[in-house]
């Protein structure tokens, strides 16, 4: 009963965001960007009206999010850290920042801490190079990072 509820919600809020374009496929983009914005990321259920409304098959829906970085399928936690695996990064690294994440929150990238207030992300580039290694906290960045300065940040975060 409850899932009914919640998917009627995200039709209806779904139909709203689609009533602000044409409805053609050359506004997919736009419209998951909206979604993703409202949601924190793209519910199963908005790509189902999505599909439906534009004629798009689910699979083409699917292929665009999961091509774009920017978009999501899983809910992120209040604080998503997203470490920096790019060759500059790597290099300087991030690979230590990415073990120490893993190890201080007791989660794998791409999952959320139970009690939904971090999530993990390991990304190719965030175009911060020259500040290698980089690791970002929602749209924070952080570079020349260390362990030790992940650790006091993320102290930080718990304690919000």
């Amino acid at each position: 009963m409850e899932e009914k509820c919640v998917n009627q919600k995200v039709e209806t809020e779904t139909k709203e965001i689609l009533k602000k374009y044409p409805k053609e496929r050359s506004r997919l983009i736009a419209i998951l960007n909206d979604i993703q914005e409202k949601y924190g990321y793209i519910p199963k259920h908005a790509q189902m009206v999505i599909s439906e409304e534009l004629s798009i098959p689910m699979a083409e829906i699917y292929g665009v999010i999961t091509f774009y970085s920017r978009f999501t399928l899983a809910p992120k936690g209040k604080y998503n850290i997203s470490i920096c695996l790019g060759t500059a990064c790597y290099v300087k690294g991030s690979q230590k920042l990415l073990d120490r994440a893993k190890e201080r929150l007791k989660i794998e990238p791409g999952q959320v801490t139970p009690d939904g207030k971090f999530s993990i992300d390991d990304v190719r580039c965030v175009g911060a190079c020259g500040l290698a290694p980089v690791f970002m906290v929602n749209d924070e960045v952080y570079g020349n990072a260390t362990v030790k300065q992940f650790d006091e940040v993320i102290d930080q975060y718990m304690n919000k």
